[in-house]
């Protein structure tokens, strides 16, 4: 069949370039329409359930609402994973599907659930969060003003920027954080109820019955129908304090005589802090699961500037995240890599086929290739980005092509018959059709494994290795049908005999050190064996991770205090943080703002204790103290270690959201505590946080907190209760107006607020007070709560975290100078032999090592189906079962040099050094079988054993240079680059380059001692 293409190709040449032109054509037009994105998508499928309680403590939040929600959703097809959050005000219940559940059935099934959930009366229902992923907040802007206040900035945000971003195509949700949410309240003196007789459910009826609108149907005169509506809706502070109440003897009580009528906020459960500078408001934009980064981040760019015309001239929006700055520095390295190396291949290719056409014709697959691989990227739905451009070797790509023009440039140049160039072209094609396609098939099926990585591991490497699949089937198809045509249209048919330089020098050298090889093949078998126990030994002390921290441009730090601080002081505490941040670090940081507690849309749950300090960092060119990422990061740390009371956690913006998206932790380890008692929970969690601290390469070590916020616990009496003849919810009622009780709203046209109830501020700075809070009694006695209820103040927990139900404490740290896979290893066994756990009580491991061993378990597996495989192609490429193995036995030995290249550039394994030792063993294979098909041809022929050795080692010489050249130069630029996004390719290069020098080496060195020392006696006679 494989000569039939040829054939064809040759007889049809001009219509084989018209289709090549299509195929180019049509491939621009998709690379033009690729969508471009940072990274790939590497989130679960998942749905929040967020439920909003204002005034309840977490223990109360776990028991009314997170729990009835956990029951309501357990058992839904395709459920993984149910954990939860319960803090002060919010619950938030996140269901993670497997991934092949489509979000939208996902949701509908939870909204299903949720509509059977009952919870108390006066709590919000639950609400599901916006269809958005880990990858999907891209866009931050800060609202700020020297005129307006907070207040008034949150109602700009809320009322004319988020309704006008939210229209946006591809926007899932524009978030709303910090400011003053605005209420109208009334707040309410409890000794004017008392006077007026009065109680809080009368002031509550009158303000709902004195604030509505209705409809009356229609009235028809004289043939004209009339509608009726009445209009009883207040708009103004004067208004409400209007309402009437009750009438004592024909005199009016109105809700002025009851207390002040003003214009206030709800109980705030967030702040945001920008540039040093104090309060602001933040919004956020989310982008909708599914959609392309890029695209909506530039489509609310330029909304954003639409907007800016309609808001009021004191009013300064400033963007301070833009994902499209990541994913335009992420293309710069990804384009660098891709010129550089295309111009390293190009090179190589002319020094060694010494033919300025023949260079030409090979380097023109590298286009070809690329644009054949856009069409079916496009198709497919893979999104360009670091993992999938960025991983393409054009050496990788032309090797075929090089294999295909080298020899048809031999045959020319030794052709003394007389045959057409045509037919010389197609004989040359003919000799080595075999290894130039089952090269390419071999090394498109060692990418096969990676396909079948699950969660976030095959999220991430999948899109490389269907890519990488695409560009080499191009470059395959056009090695054995384009390739043959240009080489008969192209190249003269009297080629000179001269060889470049380069392959004159390199036989020069070559020469003398095969005939040593062949002559002393115990010492070449001796050193190899060596080579490859030293790779085994280092291999095992490299360390493991899942993979290197990519550099997204940006920092977060997350700050954690004590448990019970208040609003004012963490907002205190974020603006100093920023001002010392700001003053020792200004030729590096671009914006720095804090984000505290948790945003209107609790996407992401905080404590008020709890702090994310935010910083986007000027070009690196530009930076004054830091030449990397990581050091900056370790100056700031030693800024931040003098300040008291507080713990800081460093990560990234992206890395944050999808570690906790993903595990609900935000670091490489996290050591999970099980069981139900706090304070056992606590004293456990403690230990293993010790332990940790104590382990060699451990960063940011810290024990979530969970305990330490301090609680007025009021219970009530009841014997005192039914003494004095005072229901409960009288008393009840007087509590919870202590925060803010939502009555109804005020309509001001399109906009609405809240109107609620609530005590004077004394109430909620003082405990004394409350306890002297006058409780009218059934016999107009007044007495004070501390004689109906018991009042103390206890420590409570300020976060409660359950994972399918039951309680956890987690215990965090980073690896920092050392492989999260060893560190691991060292945590578990040291926290299994010296804790002892009480009954019901037991540790579970997560984190980023998850991924790390889930796929090398999964590769273990997939692996080894691949070799069978590749032996299976190669068997039916030689047909002799000890070609193979002789082919076979250089692969363990290939990857001697990927190790070596890892210990001496100081980087651990990685799944993408994984990923570079699959290429490589497919380059290595391919430079075998050049050498071995043009060998088993001289043998069949009847040339002796020794003299077909040395005469393949010298004819291909060039074939096996080339193809080996051209792979390691073209990740040379992936290998040294530091550019953002680089990380991840650092280690897939390194291993690649060391593994292609190596497998070269072996091919011209060690597979001829091994074709010579199997061939018997008789032959070598």
């Amino acid at each position: 069949m494989l000569n039939a293409i040829i054939y064809w190709s040759l007889r049809h040449r001009f219509l084989v370039i018209a289709i090549a032109v299509g195929f180019a054509v049509t491939g621009a037009f998709s690379l033009s329409r690729l969508p471009i994105d940072a990274f790939p998508d590497t989130t679960p499928v998942q749905v929040q359930v967020n439920t909003v309680a204002p005034a309840l403590s977490p223990i109360e939040i776990e028991q009314q609402i997170t729990f009835p929600v956990e029951q309501a959703i357990s058992g839904l097809r395709g459920l993984v994973e149910v954990r939860s959050i319960s803090k002060f005000g919010l619950s938030q219940v996140t269901v993670i599907f497997d991934d092949d559940t489509d979000i939208y059935l996902a949701r509908q099934q939870v909204m299903e659930r949720l509509s059977t959930v009952e919870l108390p009366e006066g709590l919000s229902q639950p609400a599901m969060g916006p269809v958005a992923t880990g990858l999907g907040e891209v866009f931050h802007y800060i609202l700020t003003s020297d005129t307006k206040n907070l207040s008034e900035l949150r109602s700009i945000q809320d009322w004319i920027i988020r309704p006008q971003l939210r229209s946006v195509s591809g926007v899932a949700e524009v978030n709303s954080w910090g400011g003053h949410e605005r209420h109208y309240q009334v707040v309410v003196d409890p000794a004017k109820l008392t006077k007026y007789d009065l109680s809080l459910l009368d002031l509550f009826n009158a303000l709902r019955r004195n604030n509505a609108n209705v409809g009356g149907g229609n009235i028809t005169r004289s043939g004209e129908q009339l509608l009726v509506q009445g209009i009883g809706f207040v708009t103004t502070l004067e208004e409400i304090g209007n309402i009437v109440v009750t009438a004592t003897d024909g005199v009016p009580i109105y809700v002025r005589d009851l207390g002040a009528v003003v214009d206030g906020h709800e109980v705030r459960r967030g702040a945001v802090t920008y540039g040093g500078k104090g309060e602001a408001v933040l919004g956020l934009g989310f982008m909708l699961m599914g959609e392309n980064s890029r695209d909506v981040t530039q489509r609310l760019k330029a909304r954003m500037e639409e907007v800016k015309l309609s808001l009021p001239p004191d009013v300064e929006v400033k963007t301070v995240y833009d994902r499209t700055d990541l994913v335009d520095l992420v293309l710069n390295t990804v384009k660098t890599n891709l010129f550089e190396g295309a111009i390293l291949v190009v090179v190589v290719l002319f020094l060694f086929l010494g033919n300025f056409r023949a260079g030409l014709i090979v380097a023109l697959a590298i286009p070809l290739s690329m644009l054949f691989a856009g069409n079916l990227m496009l198709r497919v739905g893979i999104a360009g980005s670091l993992m999938s451009l960025g991983a393409i070797d054009f050496g990788l790509i032309v090797d075929s092509s090089v294999i295909m023009i080298e020899n048809s440039v031999r045959h020319l140049a030794e052709s003394k018959d007389g045959r057409s160039r045509i037919e010389i072209v197609r004989d040359a094609a003919i000799e080595v059709r075999k290894p130039t396609m089952f090269g390419e098939l071999i090394i498109m099926i060692v990418y096969l494994p990676i396909l079948t990585l699950e969660g976030t591991e095959g999220k991430l490497f999948s899109p490389m290795a269907l890519t990488v699949i695409f560009a080499l089937a191009g470059s395959m198809i056009a090695s054995l049908t384009l390739m043959p045509v240009l080489a008969s249209l192209c190249l003269p048919k009297q080629v000179t005999d001269r060889e470049p330089h380069i392959i004159r020098l390199a036989k020069g050298v070559y020469a003398p050190m095969l005939r040593y090889v062949l002559s002393a093949r115990g010492v070449v078998l001796s050193l190899t064996t060596v080579a490859l126990v030293s790779a085994v030994w280092i291999a095992l002390n490299l360390g493991a991770v899942f993979i290197p921290r990519l550099s997204e441009g940006a920092i977060v730090i997350n700050t954690v205090r004590l448990a019970g601080v208040s609003v004012e002081e963490s907002v205190r505490y974020g603006t100093q943080i920023e001002r010392v941040l700001l003053e020792s670090f200004p030729d590096e940081i671009n914006d720095i703002w804090s984000r505290t507690g948790t945003a209107e849309v609790a996407t992401d749950p905080m404590g008020i204790e709890l702090t994310d300090v935010f910083i986007t960092l000027h070009p690196r060119a530009e930076w004054q103290k830091a030449s990397t990422q990581a050091e900056l990061v370790l100056m700031m740390e030693g800024k931040l270690a003098t300040m008291p009371a507080m713990r800081a956690i460093f990560t990234q913006p992206i890395e944050m959201r999808v570690n906790e998206m993903v595990a609900g932790i935000r670091s490489d380890l996290g050591v999970k505590v099980f069981g139900d008692d706090f304070d056992q929970l606590k004293t456990i969690a403690a230990q293993i946080e010790e332990i940790l601290k104590s382990i060699s390469g451990t960063a940011d070590a810290v024990t979530e907190q969970v305990t330490g916020l301090p609680m007025l616990k009021i219970r009530l009496r009841q014997d005192q209760l039914a003494r004095h003849g005072v229901p409960a919810s009288e008393v009840l009622d007087f509590i919870a107006a202590i925060g803010n009780i939502r009555i109804g709203e005020i309509r001001q046209g399109q906009v609405r607020f809240p109107l609620s109830v609530r005590l004077p501020d004394e109430y909620r700075s003082d405990p004394e007070r409350v306890a002297n809070l006058l409780i009218p009694t059934a016999s107009r006695q007044l007495l004070p709560l501390s004689l109906l209820a018991d009042l103390e103040i206890v420590d409570g927990p300020s976060t409660i975290n359950r994972e399918w139900s039951k309680r956890r404490v987690v215990v965090q740290c980073n690896a920092r100078g050392r492989d999260v896979a060893s560190l691991v290893a060292e945590a578990r066994t040291r926290i299994e032999s010296e804790i002892d756990f009480p009954p019901g009580y037991f540790v579970r491991y997560g984190g980023q090592f998850e991924h790390l061993e889930r796929a090398a378990t999964r590769l273990m597996f997939v692996v080894p189906l691949a070799l069978s495989l590749i032996f299976v192609l190669l068997y039916v490429t030689y047909g002799r079962v000890t070609d193979v193995i002789r082919i076979f036995m250089t692969l363990p030995l290939a990857a001697v040099g990927g190790v070596f290249a890892l210990y001496f550039r100081d980087m651990p394994f990685s799944i993408s050094a994984g990923v570079g030792f699959v290429a490589m063993s497919g380059v290595s294979v391919l430079g075998d079988m050049v050498f071995v098909s043009y060998l088993r041809g001289l043998l069949d022929k009847g040339m002796p054993m020794y003299e077909a050795i040395e005469q393949t080692a010298m004819m291909r010489l060039r074939p096996v240079l080339m193809t080996g050249l051209v792979a390691a130069l073209g990740f040379v630029p992936m290998a040294f680059n530091t550019g953002v996004g680089a990380e991840v390719q650092r280690p897939l290069a390194t291993v690649v380059i060391g593994g292609v020098l190596t497998s070269t080496m072996l091919t011209l060195l060690v597979l001829p001692v091994f074709y010579s020392l199997l061939s018997g006696k008789t032959q070598k006679k």
